[in-house]
């Protein structure tokens, strides 16, 4: 199976698959799963979410992580600050990197955005150097596109404080 037909049927699965009552911890605790299915070599698959302030630790796949990130920080709060996609081929060269596993060699991270609001972050770390390209960069995109679109972000435990989402 070509990556690109992996990354269809990862389409399919994900669209089947998340909770038809948009639960966010449930969706987000699944979306994790799967891309850790679709992508063995990333060491974590996870997602930062926006307190209002801050990138906090959520859902996730991998060894412990950094709890609190704030934007800007990291390749996940520059993500979310400048929103836009990173892929980062060599963490080591990248001067804004916070490790937080020392396994990692590269990173891609997807920020969410909801009617023009930060939901947060979906973060994957590589053990491999340049391991994220732009067809993974697509991917990824049009996964948490579903993923925003069929998950219900006004009654997250995790978005409470950022009013403008509701």
């Amino acid at each position: 199976m070509t990556k690109t037909e992996k990354y269809d049927l990862a389409l399919r699965q994900i669209d089947a698959l998340l909770d038809e009552t948009g639960n966010a911890l449930s969706n987000l605790s699944n979306a994790s799963a799967l891309l850790r299915g679709v992508l063995p070599r990333s060491i974590f698959v996870g997602f930062y979410l926006f307190d209002g302030e801050k990138l906090v630790l959520g859902p996730f796949q991998g060894g412990v992580s950094c709890v609190n990130i704030a934007l800007g920080k990291g390749v996940c709060g520059e993500a979310a600050e400048k929103a836009e996609t990173m892929i980062v081929p060599d963490v080591t060269q990248h001067q804004n990197y916070i490790a937080c596993d020392s396994a990692a060699r590269s990173e891609i991270v997807i920020p969410m955005f909801k009617e023009g609001q930060l939901i947060g972050v979906l973060d994957l770390d590589s053990a491999v150097v340049d391991d994220y390209d732009q067809i993974d960069q697509a991917f990824l995109e049009q996964f948490t596109e579903i993923l925003i679109e069929k998950t219900d972000w006004q009654f997250s435990q995790f978005t409470l404080k950022n009013e403008a989402i509701k």
